[in-house]
Order: C-alpha cells, then structure tokens, then sequence
C-alpha cells in the first residue's frame, strides 16, 4: 500500500485547527486492511483522540473508512471497487474529515483509490456483421466495436488485433479523450464468386499484469456492386442541452449522404455506445439522425455527454462522427446545512469568540449557482466566522447574562447567488447556563415590627425575604443573625430567624450548632440537604434543610433530658443518592461549668465504651486458647492409646482374661457384694481380641475356693474357654 502523507496545520484565532492527511491505497483491500496512522501523521495523541471523541463526517451516504480512536488508525469498513465507486472519471478518492470536541477541531482527509487490473476488456456484443460489396475498393473503412475496459490507466485497454488478415487490416486511432476508434481497413479486392462470407477475430488486450483480453467475431457477407461509403457532413458535431430538459427534446440532427442510387443509398443512423449510460439519455432516429432526450438530465452528475453515430447503407459501408454534448446547469439545488459539531448548553460566563456550533455548507449547483452566503438573525450575541471555504464557525461576540435571556434560538440561513436564489435555513436551540454572578437582595432596606413584652416564646414576629436572580441553587437564600447585641445582651437571644423562609421567632430557633458537609460531584449530584434522623427528644430541634443549621424548635425546660444525641443523615441529589450520618451530642444545662461536666460524662462514656470493647476481644482470645489447648490434649491421649495398642499388638505375651478386684468377701457369706458380667470378643490371633463390661447380673454366681489353688485351678480351666475363638464369659 502506497502512503502518501500530506499535512497542513494553521492555528486560527477561534482556537480551531484545520489539517489536511492525503492516503493512497489500491481498490479491492480486505475488509479491516490498515489505511493510515492517523494519529501519527496529524500529530495527535491517542488519548486525545478518545477524550476529543474524535469521529469520521462525510457528507456520503456510504462510509467505507472507519475510525479507531484506541490504535489511532484508519481501517476499511468494506471492500472497495473503485469501478463502482467511481464511474466516469479516473481519478478516484474519498473525502472526509475528523472531528474532535473539546476543544473542537476538524482535519480534512482524502483517500485516492487506486486501480488494479481486476476487469478484462469486454466487447457489448459477440458477434458484428458486415455486408460489404464486392467492388469496394481498397482502403475502405469499417468502424469496429470499440471494447470496454473498466480499469484505468496501464490496466486500460491498450491494443486490438485482428486474425485473419487476409483481406483486412486493422488502424486504431487514439482521440484526444484517451479512447481509441478501431477500423477495419479493407487491403486487397473481394471476389464475391471466390468467397461469399468471411470470418474474423477481433481481440482487445490491457496491459495488466497479468494480461487479460477479450475477443469479438466479425462475421462479414461479400455483396455486388454498392461502391460509395455514406460520408457525414462533419466528423464531429457539438451542441448544448439545458439541465432537466423535458424528454423528447431534439439536441442535435446529424447527417450524411451516400453517392449511390436506389436502395444503395439508404442511411440508417444508430449510436455505438456501449456500456455507459449513453443510450439511457438519448436516442437517435434511424431515418432522420435526430438526436432526442429520452432520459433525465441532471448537471451536478454529468456535465458532458460524447455520443458515437454510425451512419450505414444498405450494401454495409459505413461512417462514424461523435456528437459532443455540454450541460448547462440551472439553479435547482439548495444550499445543504451539515451540523458537524454542537454545544446544547453554554455557560453565561463564557469568553468572547467561544466556538458553539461548527458548520459545513455544500451547494451541488455550480458557478454563480454553486456561491453560498450564510448569515443569522439579527440581536444576537453570536456571529458567524469562515474558517475555510464552506465552513463556519458560529462564536460569542458578546457577554452572555442567563437572568437577561437564558435561551436563544439561533436561525442560519444560506442564500446562493443564482437567479432566482435558493437558500435554507436551520434553527438551532442554545441553553445559557447558570453563573452564581448575582447576590440576594431584600425587598426592603429596613424592617419594623411590634412585639409585646412578656411575649410567648416561638412566637412569629414578622418575616423577611430575599430574592436572587441567579437559578436554581445559585438562587437558593439562607437567612442568618449577624453577631451584634442590644444592652450588651446577643440578639440571638431574643430571636431567631429560620434559614429557609426568614421567619423570625423570639426564645425558640437558637442556634445549638451547624453541620457541614461536602460533596465533590457537581451540578445536581452536589446539592445537599440535611435531616434529622433519629433524636433523644424530636420535639426539641430540627435541622435545617439546606444549611445544616441544629436549632431549638420549641422553649427548653426542667423536665428536658439534659443528655440529647441527635442523628443527622446529609444525602446528595444524585441518582441513586447517596448519604452520610454525624452523630451530635448535646448537652443541656443552666450554666457552662455544667456544659463542661456533661461533656466529660460523654467522654468518660467513651472511655467505658472503648474498655468495654478491649474486655470482651481478651475473654474471646483467652475462650479460643483453651480450646485449642484442650483439643491438642484429647489427640494426644488418643495418640498414645493407639500407639500402646499397637505394641501389646507386636508382643509375644499371652492374653489374660481381666477381673475386677472386687473378688474379696465382704460380708462374710463366702459370695462377691455384685455380680459383673463380662463379654470377650476373641478370633483366631488371641492378640486381637477385645474385653468389654457388661452390666450389672444376680445370676451364675461363682463360689471361690478357699484356697489358692482351687483358685488357680478355676483360672485355668476359665482360660481355656477364653482359647475358644467367639466365646462368651460370664464371670460372677
């Protein structure tokens, strides 16, 4: 892909930059193919590209350029064929521009597409016959059928060639528009009687790499004696049509005349276009040579029309002449208002020259038609700038004053200079936004009112008000006390005043203390308002709403709790609101040395609180210790007693059956006090058996020798039954 890179910046004097990028790529690029590093060649950061929401206008109904702000490259939407993207003229480009807010900026940028040999010389027919009389003499002419070839340049149709050339030869000559005339040229004399009909091959080649052709068969019936060509009475004809002239207008009458007789000297008049859009215009009459609109003319998609005429007799000789047709246009096009960038709402504190709305003007007509003036309503505090030609910049020339107007709708109107003249208009809606640039004002410089002593206390006197002229929140009026004092005793002892409405109180409404909070959103996520959330005596304060302000909403007694916790919860006028809580302790007394012990009471809570806290963490570690302590105990014990089982398992000693001790006579009648029953689980291997208590029995009392021996005797015999494998014992 070839790249060619052509970048222009001028800093202008309303802080807008204009740069022009020129690409190069070749038609037929896959779907996401790389076009340029755009923010490379204009000199742009990749963040600025995302901050700036730099995006691609075109004035097209199709886009094929794509932006990506985050590699700051040019990518191709589609697969481009430059044939059909561009029809009629070689050179073929995109035009666009990027455009950047914040500031705002705008850069032109033009992608040429550039050809490749994808298209092979076509002919519009197969086949073309020719009757030629045998007495046509040599060096006769015969217009061929020029073939097509959609590409340009090397890739164009470059060369004919013609096979046999036994009797005809082939001339191609190169007009000044670029295209070629192909004549067949008879050589040598025909003999009807030696062949009546003769075939050739007509080819057509580019010169693409590779080459690629197509072919045409010329089909030619020999006939007798027909020697004189039709001759037209110019080579080349040109007249003018007006733009969106009816159908049926007669353009031009092209004629020619053959020296023959008879039916020999019968013209029929056709056009050898092929493949444009030609005959979809115009038509020629056969007879006449008449040459009539039968389509729509429209200057702004073609200017100029080169019609091919043939003029043939009825032996087949033939001539050729071209009919060039000019357009004139007419005033039938608007002005086209393109919004390319705007701002909604602008603040009223915005400096002089301050872009607001970016403008792109087209006007398809041309000449005097095409010249486009812009201009908006009168009283405004705005004007328009050119920044370059079609392009404006719509600015403040002005200072703006939201309590003065606070919108303006803004109408631009285009006019061309045609006869009669076109113009358009658009009308843009601009909100001016508030600045806190005004102060509140009483509706009167003084108050004056009457109170009775002995008065009642939380009894309205009067009320005050203020207004701002500002909006919104910057028209928000709190009211408070200035700090001064009658007989050396503070006002705010005598009255309040309510900081949302100006009501002023006297005893009720003291100051106790302000929350504040703060919010680091702006605009409406910033507006705060204060509630009283829980309280120790909700009948004894409220909070106000937009200042934070804790105050006393009736006369404070004896019977008053003197400690008063107060939660205050602040929320946001966000979506979703989000809040916060403070917690205010107030303490109630008759004097300050009072005040200071209760709030040390609050402190010493505190304190309790927190040794409270420290106690119930130690309990829990100390719980957790001996637990684990005790787990570790039990495994190990379990350990032991496993690890004895094993070795008792690995010795070679015999096992013998466990008594209790309570074997003795107790009571004299020669019988054990209790009666144990005994279960001995036992297999093949002695070592694995298992012993186990039962419960307590009266019967099978076992009587005990006196002496050792029956004793032992007995313990034999016993053992011998424990040798029995599954054997239950009872022992008494």
């Amino acid at each position: 892909m070839n790249r060619q890179v052509l970048l222009f910046i001028s800093l202008l004097s309303l802080d807008s930059v204009f740069g022009q990028v020129s690409y190069s790529i070749p038609e037929e690029m896959a779907k996401g193919s790389l076009v340029g590093n755009i923010a490379q060649d204009l000199g742009l950061e990749i963040k600025r590209l995302i901050s700036g929401k730099a995006k691609i206008y075109t004035r097209d109904s199709d886009e094929y350029i794509e932006l990506n702000r985050e590699r700051g490259v040019l990518l191709l939407k589609e697969r481009i064929d430059r044939e059909a993207l561009c029809t009629e003229t070689a050179l073929c480009a995109l035009h666009f521009q990027i455009i950047l807010e914040n500031p705002m900026e705008f850069y032109s940028v033009t992608v040429q597409i550039t050809d490749i040999n994808d298209n092979a010389p076509t002919f519009e027919k197969n086949e073309m016959k020719f009757k030629i009389s045998e007495s046509a003499i040599t060096g006769a002419k015969f217009v061929l059928e020029r073939a097509v070839d959609l590409d340009v340049g090397i890739n164009d149709l470059q060369n004919y060639e013609l096979k046999p050339t036994d009797h005809f030869v082939l001339k191609v000559h190169n007009n000044a528009n670029g295209n070629k005339n192909v004549e067949m040229v008879l050589q040598k004399p025909l003999d009807r009687e030696k062949q009546e009909h003769i075939s050739l091959v007509l080819t057509a080649v580019d010169g693409g790499e590779p080459q690629m052709s197509g072919t045409m068969l010329i089909v030619i019936t020999v006939l007798d004696v027909n020697d004189n060509t039709p001759v037209f009475t110019q080579s080349t004809y040109k007249t003018t049509v007006t733009e969106n002239s009816p159908k049926g207008t007669v353009v031009a009458t092209v004629t020619a005349s053959d020296a023959d007789q008879g039916s020999n000297s019968k013209i029929t008049y056709s056009i050898t276009n092929t493949l444009d859009n030609v005959r979809k215009v115009f038509e020629v009459n056969a007879e006449t040579g008449e040459v009539s609109l039968v389509g729509h003319i429209d200057f702004e998609r073609s200017r100029h029309f080169q019609i091919n005429l043939l003029a043939s007799d009825e032996g087949g000789l033939t001539d050729s002449c071209k009919l060039i047709i000019d357009v004139q246009d007419v005033n039938d096009n608007k002005p086209e208002i393109n919004i390319m960038s705007k701002s909604n709402v602008i603040s009223e504190d915005a400096k002089l020259n301050t872009v607001v709305t970016m403008i792109n003007i087209e006007d398809k007509d041309s000449g005097e038609n095409g010249k486009v003036q812009c201009f908006i309503n009168e009283n405004m505090p705005f004007t328009l700038k050119t920044t370059t030609i079609n392009f404006y910049n719509l600015v403040t020339d002005s200072d703006l004053d939201r309590e003065r107007a606070s919108e303006y709708n803004i109408t631009v109107t285009c006019s061309d200079e045609g006869v009669p003249s076109l113009s358009s208009s658009v009308t843009l809606t601009l909100q001016i936004s508030d600045v806190n640039d005004n102060s509140p004002v009483f509706e009167r410089s003084s108050y004056e009112a009457y109170i009775v002593e002995n008065n009642t206390p939380g009894l309205s006197i009067f009320t005050v008000k203020a207004r701002d002229a500002d909006w919104n929140q910057n028209a928000r009026v709190s009211y408070i006390l200035e700090d001064s004092s009658v007989n050396g005793v503070p006002v705010s002892s005598y009255v309040s005043v309510s900081a949302d409405s100006g009501v002023i109180h006297a005893d009720v409404g003291y100051l106790v203390t302000k929350v504040v909070a703060v919010d680091v959103d702006s605009g409406q996520n910033a507006w705060l308002s204060y509630k009283l959330q829980k309280a120790t005596d909700r009948a004894l304060f409220e909070v106000g709403l937009q200042n934070g302000e804790i105050r006393t909403i009736r006369q404070v007694t004896d019977k008053d709790v003197v400690k008063q916790r107060l939660t205050v919860i602040v929320e946001d006028n966000g979506q979703p609101s989000r809040s916060a809580t403070v917690i205010v302790n107030v303490a109630v007394a008759d004097s300050f040395p009072e005040v200071l012990s209760e709030f040390t009471d609050f402190t010493h809570d505190k304190e309790y609180n927190d040794n409270l806290t420290f106690y119930l963490v130690l309990a829990l570690a100390v719980v957790s210790f001996l637990f684990i302590t005790c787990l570790v105990v039990i495994i190990s014990v379990k350990i032991y007693r496993w690890r004895q089982s094993r070795i008792l398992y690995h010795s070679n000693l015999p096992v013998i059956p466990y008594y209790p001790p309570r074997y003795s006579d107790t009571l004299g009648t020669g019988t054990l006090q209790h009666v144990y029953n005994y279960e001995v689980c036992r297999t093949t291997d002695s070592r694995k058996s298992d012993c186990k208590f039962g419960r307590a029995g009266s019967q099978n009392v076992l009587i005990m020798d006196p002496s050792s021996t029956g004793t032992m005797q007995r313990i034999q015999n016993e053992k011998s039954i424990l040798d029995e494998p599954d054997s239950p014992i009872e022992v008494s």
